[in-house]
């Protein structure tokens, strides 16, 4: 499953807010600096959909806010 994803970086908390089925927003406190956003984003995503991080791939989007993962 493919999902795209639109980052808020350096906020005061963490959170993620489905807004379609294959589409979510996420909030992450690191900046994205040296792919630290890109991490969270990807251990947010782990703990959201309760699966190890290694099963999350960034397909496109490194240095955009709007990104697409890919959930195997």
């Amino acid at each position: 499953m493919k999902i795209t994803v639109l980052v808020k970086a350096g906020r005061k908390e963490s959170k993620i807010e489905r807004l379609s089925e294959n589409s979510f927003s996420v909030w992450v406190k690191e900046k994205p600096q040296e792919g630290k956003a890109n991490y969270a984003v990807r251990e947010a995503l782990a703990e959201y959909f309760d699966l190890p991080k290694s099963r999350i791939t960034l397909v496109s989007g490194e240095t955009s806010k709007t990104k697409l993962f890919e959930i195997s």
